[in-house]
């Protein structure tokens, strides 16, 4: 038998790292995998595999799904992830088949209804369509010209705040506080209003401003306030749909108000109003209660979830005042959970995951964990694999990508090795900030004096590529975002958008 994998050192590292999903699959498969999956599947089925070239084939069972890469399993107990650019046109639908499986009727897991597929280039929430803080989008500059990429147009009267954009169905939205007044904004590709409305009181006590970035979903977005109402909006007009209290859980804001992005899971709105039931899940459409977690109590603090799958087994993963916590999407059962952190002064970044490994720092001088996931039996495992004082994050985040860490450490930048803990190189660049990644290179954006910069993403080191400069008063806290060629940086009541497309202007 022809083995797939039966590459040089050289071919395997090329076949494992290399390559990019076409736009029309990964769409498909990274929204199928936002959809359960049952957490008694049957035994993953040994199949056989085949190359885009279909010279190879691999006689393996599908484990999951992750950051552009399908997990295997061979005959011998060893596994691999593979781009799904690499395999045939067959197998790559074999995975999005898989991944949007529904159980049969009678079955324990709860089915759960197809959800509106974002347009590629979209970016409706959160650290982007797969709340990874990587973008879709190709054919984009890697060098800018001298005083940044051509600026489209800027807006101001958004509110003060901290919060990020999100771009869906050609509607740019963002929250901010104005006249004592919580408010969410949604302006056209040419930066003009389209309707701005209330959603609640503003946030006034410790660094008062929006802090929850929207969430796009179909004709719907969904926001929670400082204060702890999740509402939810139709997203034309911005008209009321529904909205529920965290006090109605028992939940309280921390110190720094709620500052989570709501997670839209299958047909569940996902949110932590802390304390007993620490994590909620509603129905989308009407707001009423699905679940809420058992198994443990914390704080809600204020990092946002995310969804995952791995070896079969759905995931929902959040940071909270007491550390790190698994729960089943289809119960709120906790599955797994680890103290690092905990009663640590404030816990903000979003987990984050990749090839089997679940990576979160935080700032404050705590640093970061990396634990390993295992779910191949009754019981769901994260085991320690490295800790690292070398990603002091505060609020600035962090991406995953082709095996290594790139986030913000204390005042400057780091670059680590996901499963060793490695680090590869650390530069001040823009100093303290935020960050997202899109076609190959780092957009960085400094919390001070505005200033923002394209460097490029290797773990053999960062070279800057262009630097900008954008106005506004006090920290900034919003992470840059790129979606359909743009650039968006939202700097306290302003919001800008640059062309960074290739020949773009």
């Amino acid at each position: 038998m022809t083995l797939l994998f039966a590459y040089s050192g050289r071919s395997l590292a090329w076949l494992v790292a290399g390559g990019l999903i076409a736009a029309s699959c990964a769409a498909a498969i990274a929204a199928a995998a936002q959809r359960d999956e049952p957490a008694d599947s049957p035994e993953p089925e040994l199949r056989t595999w085949t190359d885009s070239s279909g010279k190879f084939q691999i006689e393996a069972s599908m484990l999951g799904f992750s950051d552009g890469k399908v997990q295997l399993e061979k005959a011998d107990g060893s596994q691999i992830a593979v781009p799904t650019s690499k395999l045939s046109k067959a197998d790559q639908q074999y995975v999005r088949q898989q991944l949007s499986r529904r159980r049969e009727p009678g079955a324990r897991s709860r089915r759960t209804e197809s959800q509106p597929q974002p347009a590629a280039d979209d970016w409706p929430g959160w650290r982007g369509p797969n709340r990874d803080g990587k973008s879709a989008d190709r054919g984009l500059l890697d060098q800018w010209p001298e005083g940044g990429p051509k600026p489209v147009w800027q807006a101001s009267g958004i509110g003060q705040g901290f919060s990020s954009v999100a771009v869906a169905g050609g509607t740019v939205y963002i929250t901010g506080d104005a006249d004592g007044r919580l408010v969410l904004s949604a302006l056209d590709l040419e930066g003009k209003r389209k309707w701005q409305v209330p959603i609640d009181s503003a946030w006034t006590s410790n660094h008062p401003g929006a802090r929850s970035t929207p969430t796009v979903e179909g004709d719907r977005v969904y926001l929670l306030s400082g204060n702890g109402l999740l509402a939810c909006v139709d997203a034309e007009s911005g008209r009321s749909r529904w909205g529920r209290k965290a006090a109605e859980f028992g939940g309280r804001p921390g110190g720094w108000g709620y500052a989570e992005s709501v997670l839209i899971h299958g047909d569940l709105a996902v949110f932590k109003p802390g304390g007993r039931n620490a994590i909620v899940a509603l129905n989308k459409k009407t707001g009423e209660p699905v679940w809420t977690s058992s198994g443990f109590e914390a704080g809600p603090e204020y990092s946002s979830s995310i969804a995952i799958e791995h070896q079969n087994r759905g995931m929902i993963i959040t940071g909270t005042n007491r550390g790190i916590v698994a729960v089943d999407p289809e119960n709120g059962r906790m599955l797994w959970a680890d103290a690092f952190s905990a009663g640590n002064t404030a816990n903000c970044p979003t987990p984050a995951f990749a090839d089997g490994y679940v990576f979160w720092a935080n700032g404050y001088g705590k640093g970061g964990i990396c634990l390993r996931l295992d779910a191949r039996g009754k019981q769901v495992t994260a085991e320690r694999a490295w800790e690292t004082s070398e990603m002091d994050c505060h609020h600035g985040g962090y991406i995953l990508h082709e095996g290594y860490i790139y986030g913000n450490n204390k005042n400057g930048f780091v670059c680590l090795d996901l499963k060793t803990g490695q680090k590869r190189w650390e530069e001040r660049v823009v100093g303290k900030g935020s960050l997202c990644f899109a076609d190959g290179m780092l957009y960085l954006f400094g919390e001070r004096n505005g200033e923002a910069a394209l460097a490029t993403c290797s773990p053999e080191g960062t070279e800057v590529r262009g630097t900008l400069r954008v106005d506004g008063d006090g920290p900034s806290w919003a992470y840059p975002v790129v979606s359909g060629g743009r650039l968006y940086l939202r700097y306290d009541d302003n919001l800008y958008c640059y062309d960074v497309r290739r020949g773009g202007g």
